[in-house]
């Protein structure tokens, strides 16, 4: 391997590693409509757990989020592409949302780890 590979490789495993924090996100929440439905990650969508949608993280991603007004938090997993409603960033599952009290909420976005981004078929 080049020096200049190994040299993108460790660079792109830090920014990786690294902690990402987002403000002041507009987070919803998708339940029964989609319950048993394959999500884009290839899982098959389950409203009862911890989990949620976000346009670009890889799947597998862990995120902490963090309801501003009541300040309750929950770990989520990224499964699913979405949301798609203009102005928002994070789709929870039901159960998710009703762990930090949120049916439309601002929200703050802790990245905890980085999923493989691999397809699923669970």
């Amino acid at each position: 391997m080049s020096y200049l590979i190994k040299s993108l490789v460790i660079t792109l495993s830090i920014l990786l590693s690294a902690t990402a924090f987002a403000h002041n996100t507009n987070t919803s929440y998708y339940g029964s409509k989609f319950h048993g439905k394959r999500t884009a990650s290839g899982s098959i969508f389950n409203m009862n757990s911890l989990t949620a949608a976000h346009r670009t993280l890889p799947f597998g991603t862990k995120v902490q989020v963090t309801n501003k007004k009541t300040k309750q938090s929950v770990i989520v997993k990224i499964t699913d592409r979405g949301p798609f409603i203009r102005g928002r960033i994070l789709d929870l599952s039901k159960a998710a949302a009703g762990q930090i009290n949120c049916q439309l909420c601002t929200t703050t976005m802790e990245i905890l780890s980085y999923g493989d981004g691999r397809y699923r078929r669970e």
